[in-house]
């Protein structure tokens, strides 16, 4: 069967991440080794730089700069928030049309894989042959059906080398300290600051996430109770964490809440959530030294912190799907999935089964009992993260003083 020859169209949409642009790189490498796609246009802003046909030609570049693009954080496109509903879809396809484009490859998480979805109905409805194929991202790590996602594993990282530097300066001056991560609805990231616990007096001593209820009583229970035991209290929270009716504490806790552009309660950014829990702390449990910092964008795009099977991966799934786009007439999301101690096969899958969808942390990565993670979900994200720095405590033996 003969190939489907023409142009391409590579976008970045959503949050950026520490590899994005290792995706990014890894199209327009694979690209140059195959004669089925004539040309590669970089939309500029995802899927806005397409319907305003703002475009650059990728094929004009040198792999010098590509390289060197690669390790950059952020999206090097430029990325959007736009969330494109059938009439958005059906100006994309018409720019698509016009310039001839046959394949698009997004990457981006669960709402780029939906306008992937969306845009593939338009060209069957039109008879128009086009070849759609998401390449996901995203540090929320909830993507359906794959084993995780390019850009997790780097946030992942950061977040855990934070919560050792934290829990190190929380042990010289003891005091309670919360640290609230991004996660709306999944607690994966936050969940990787419990690889920060070396020892077993170390912080962080506690973690909550979006997918258990939060109790404001159960919460001070366990602070009151870690306070008791080590005489300080490192805590991690999602911003996205929820009480039993599964309303964001955030409305809870604060009179006045601000919303984004899609009319979602604004979780991130806004420090209210770690000042609420603070003066919680404060005003029941009578603690002076508390603090409360919001992580916010630290986490997405982090320079010198990026995990190097992130890096490898967020490559290798992008050449992927360049790869296939030659040799099947399909479209999908491409999914990772894992085997034997830590390998990655890639697949192409559905893109009904991934868009819009979320994925939680299983009940098998949660200590409910004692506010943590479990043993299975440090072994699932331990090879994703790789080496850590090394740190140590004073070992030496206490002076017997005599009087």
């Amino acid at each position: 069967m003969a190939k489907l020859m023409g142009k391409a169209v590579i976008a970045q949409g959503g949050g950026p991440t520490a590899v994005i642009n290792q995706s990014l790189a890894g199209v327009i490498f694979q690209v140059q080794r195959h004669n089925h796609i004539s040309e590669l246009y970089g939309a500029i802003h995802g899927v806005r730089g397409i319907i305003e046909e703002n475009f650059i030609d990728l094929g004009r570049i040198s792999s010098r700069n590509i390289e060197d693009v690669a390790v950059t954080p952020g999206a090097a496109l430029g990325s959007t928030r736009d969330k494109p509903d059938q009439e958005y879809c059906q100006k994309i396809f018409e720019v698509f049309k016009k310039h001839d484009i046959r394949y698009f490859f997004y990457i981006g998480g669960n709402d780029s894989a939906d306008t992937c979805r969306i845009v593939n109905e338009q060209s069957n409805i039109h008879n128009y042959d086009l070849r759609v194929f998401h390449i996901p991202k995203t540090i929320d790590n909830d993507l359906l059906v794959t084993d995780h996602t390019p850009g997790y594993p780097s946030a992942a990282k950061f977040v855990t080398q934070a919560f050792t530097g934290v829990n190190l300066d929380n042990r010289s001056i003891p005091g309670v300290y919360i640290g609230v991560v991004m996660g709306r609805h999944a607690g994966f990231l936050t969940a990787a600051a419990g690889l920060a616990k070396k020892y077993s007096e170390d912080g962080p001593h506690l973690i909550y996430l979006p997918e258990k209820p939060f109790s404001i009583d159960r919460f001070l229970k366990d602070v009151e109770k870690v306070l008791s035991d080590q005489g300080r209290c490192v805590i991690a929270v999602s911003e996205g964490i929820v009480d039993e009716q599964g309303n964001p504490m955030m409305v809870k806790l604060q009179e006045r809440v601000e919303h984004d552009s899609h009319g979602n309660v604004q979780l991130s950014g806004t420090g209210m959530l770690g000042d609420a829990l603070k003066d919680l702390i404060k005003e029941k449990l009578k603690v002076k030294r508390v603090r409360g910092d919001t992580f916010g964008y630290l986490q997405r795009s982090f320079l010198g912190c990026t995990s190097q099977v992130d890096t490898w991966e967020a490559r290798e799934i992008a050449e992927y799907a360049v790869n296939i786009s030659s040799s099947i007439e399909a479209d999908g999301s491409i999914t990772m999935h894992r085997t034997g101690d830590y390998s990655i096969q890639y697949q192409l899958t559905s893109l009904t089964e991934v868009a819009k969808k979320t994925k939680s942390m299983p009940d098998q990565y949660i200590d409910t009992e004692n506010s943590f993670i479990t043993t299975q979900f440090v072994n699932y994200l331990k090879p994703l993260v790789g080496e850590l720095p090394n740190w140590a405590k004073l070992s030496a033996p206490k002076i017997n003083v005599q009087y």
